[in-house]
């Protein structure tokens, strides 16, 4: 990789100033091994660069990319972004690298992102994963509402119906969670599942999520507003035109991202591999990272 990078954090370095082709920056953050294979990141929503991928890298010998979305972190905000315009900002990313070719992988609000950069840009990307995503909210024959949660029911349907109302309600909620991270995750807890409460009762997890949570929201409360608005808006591509191959993991017991919205995925993705892990909930997605990284970097996973 031929940028120079600068430490920060304990667990990964940040690129300065990362530029797409419209001059917005990028804060951009890679861990593990500079020589190794390349995987981008896509970070869910609210998320940041500052992720849990990085105490894998130098297990699986990779190069882990991550970067915040614009409006969250240090990335300049995108207003009226869709979901396929994530394609711009990792070509800038693997630019700023030297990367010709690299694997992408998203979880939860990052598994659209991931997936548009499967459909488009297919001479670059080697491999996909998609983990708890979304299905389009257009999406044919899908009852997009069923099995979610009252609270994300809200949420999505207030930022499809009136982003007005949405981004003014979300501006006071993040001031409050930027001064206390723990908030978040409370207002989370009456959709656990059983599953999800023990993943996030790790302490290793938590204080990953509460960094996470945190530099997401420092800066402004906009990339949360405009990932909302772009994952129920329409996302510039269509799924089922992707050509490389993809990964799509989900627990059947996920009330954030239903298990209906990976089936309708896997039905329409023709190179899809679809992992459905019957006991398994929204955050196991985490417990599943390393079989994840392992099936981008060689095309077989563990279990």
């Amino acid at each position: 990789m031929r940028a120079r990078l600068r430490a920060q954090e304990e667990d990964a370095g940040v690129l300065d100033l990362v530029r797409t082709a419209s001059g917005r920056r990028l804060e951009v953050a890679v861990s593990g091994n500079p020589g190794g294979r390349p995987v981008i990141l896509l970070h869910g929503t609210p998320g940041s660069r500052v992720g849990t991928w990085p105490m894998l890298c130098h297990q699986e010998g990779a190069a882990l990319i991550s970067f915040d979305r614009p409006g969250y972190g240090g990335s300049d905000r995108s207003p009226g972004r869709r979901v396929a315009d994530a394609v711009e900002d990792v070509a800038a990313v693997a630019d700023a690298l030297g990367l010709d070719r690299f694997a992408v992988a998203g979880r939860s609000g990052g598994g659209p992102h991931a997936l548009a950069c499967a459909a488009l840009l297919p001479g670059r990307v080697t491999r996909a994963a998609a983990l708890v995503g979304l299905a389009p909210r257009d999406a044919e024959g899908l009852d997009w509402f069923a099995g979610m949660t009252p609270s994300n029911v809200d949420e999505f349907r207030t930022a499809f119906t009136d982003p007005q109302r949405y981004a003014a309600r979300i501006i006071s909620r993040a001031a409050a969670i930027r001064g206390n991270p723990e908030r978040l995750l409370e207002d989370l807890r009456p959709g656990l599942t059983e599953d999800d409460r023990l993943v996030v009762s790790d302490a290793g997890v938590r204080s990953m999520l509460l960094r996470n949570y945190y530099e997401a929201l420092r800066t402004s409360p906009y990339g949360w507003i405009d990932d909302m608005i772009a994952l129920t808006g329409p996302w510039g591509f269509d799924p089922a035109h992707i050509r490389v191959p993809v990964l799509l993991w989900h627990g059947a017991k996920d009330v954030f991202t239903p298990a209906s919205h990976f089936s309708w995925l896997a039905a329409r993705i023709p190179c899809a591999e679809a992992v459905l892990e019957p006991d398994a909930a929204h955050f196991a997605a985490l417990r599943a990272l390393p079989d994840v990284l392992d099936w981008l970097l060689t095309g077989k996973r563990q279990g």
